[in-house]
């Protein structure tokens, strides 16, 4: 199918780089986005090698590189901070490393100032409020008053979904997993050379995400998802490592900002039904959300908007195009968000302890392979 008039909900990472993917295919792209600022939280994300040749793919390494810092390993350590494992990561494109660690405000930059160069008409502060579909195509009406008309409709609007919702009413919702996870920037040691893992109850993660910067990230059992008022948050992030190895303990300390915490309860989900209702699809969170225990969650978003891309541009019709989406993508996406619960579960007593070594190893592999 050619010159298709698309509407994507949602301009976070799998909205933008639909737009991207599907104006370089020459279709009319809208964007909308209900954050009126299209802003992001301060701290960083991990991606492996498939998304460095996904953004090869899409015509932007260099300028995500510029952005980034590269690593081509994952060391694991014990609970008392010993190091049990270095896990080599494979290199999927050549003269680049193997991972990197980029801030997500960097990341949103780079992939919105393509969406906006590559013509996509992006719309901030506007939801869509009901979206018909009569079979020959979709009207939408907007918050704002307005109204479209669409060839397809693409729901890349995260674990809540309304897309969803509106669609496939009667589909998964995310779940409580029992854990959280706390991130904050810390300025980075000489020595961080890549993702350092800390395993036990309570997980601990550090990821370089430029030359003078890290975040950390730090996974704890949460019984009852508790509410935590901002005020105080950065305390309440420091009690949890209480128990952290002493080098994590002495980094804690520098955890003192309320404002730069980001705190999330960590849900999960799966579409194991069909991905989409009509001429309206779903891809990234809305379809897969996943926990960050293999940090791939972003990843797999960026890897369908690729798919959804070449398989609209091969069917004949959206219907054809979205099942064959569905096939490529399901099993890989539903090994991502399994695995990952596995080792969230492991962390918080509700199943087996998994080993993190051999769980990234088997990732790495997985991912290394085609999409």
């Amino acid at each position: 199918m050619k010159d298709l008039n698309i509407l994507v909900i949602g301009g976070g990472i799998g909205g933008m780089t639909s737009a991207i993917a599907l104006r370089r295919d020459g279709h009319c792209v809208s964007v909308i986005e209900k954050d009126p600022e299209w802003a992001v939280y301060g701290v960083g994300i991990i991606q492996q090698g498939n998304v460095l040749r996904a953004m090869k793919e899409l015509g932007l390494l260099d300028d995500y590189m510029d952005a980034a810092v590269g690593f081509d390993f994952v060391a694991v350590h014990a609970p008392d901070g010993t190091q049990v494992a270095k896990v080599p990561s494979p290199r999927l494109v050549d003269g680049y490393p193997a991972n990197v660690g980029i801030g997500r405000p960097a990341l949103h930059k780079v992939l919105g100032d393509r969406t906006i160069a590559a013509g996509a008409d992006v719309r901030l502060g506007v939801t869509a409020e009901t979206i018909e579909d009569d079979g020959e195509g979709v009207t939408v009406r907007f918050s704002d008053g307005s109204e479209g008309r669409y060839d397809i409709v693409i729901g890349a609007d995260g674990v809540y979904s309304d897309t969803r919702s509106k669609v496939m009413p009667d589909a998964e919702k995310p779940e409580y997993t029992g854990q959280a996870v706390s991130r904050y920037n810390l300025p980075r040691p000489d020595h961080l050379d890549s993702l350092h893992v800390y395993n036990g109850p309570t997980g601990v993660g550090l990821v370089p995400m430029s030359e003078k910067l890290m975040y950390m990230y730090v996974t704890t059992p949460e019984p009852g998802n508790p509410w935590y008022d901002k005020q105080g948050l950065a305390k309440a992030m420091r009690e949890k490592l209480a128990k952290a190895p002493p080098a994590i303990r002495e980094m804690a300390e520098a955890i003192t900002d309320d404002e730069g915490v980001v705190y999330r309860p960590l849900e999960a989900m799966m579409l194991y039904g069909p991905w989409h209702e009509g001429r309206v699809v779903l891809l990234g969170d809305a379809v897969h959300a996943t926990t960050p225990h293999l940090g791939q969650g972003a990843g797999m978003a960026i890897e369908d908007s690729i798919v959804l891309a070449e398989e609209l541009a091969k069917a004949d019709t959206p219907q054809e195009a979205f099942e064959a989406y569905r096939e490529r993508r399901f099993e890989r996406c539903k090994y991502i968000v399994e695995s990952s619960l596995a080792i969230c579960h492991g962390q918080i007593g509700k199943g087996p302890a998994i080993d993190n070594h051999k769980a990234t190893a088997e990732m790495f592999e997985v991912t290394a392979q085609p999409i």
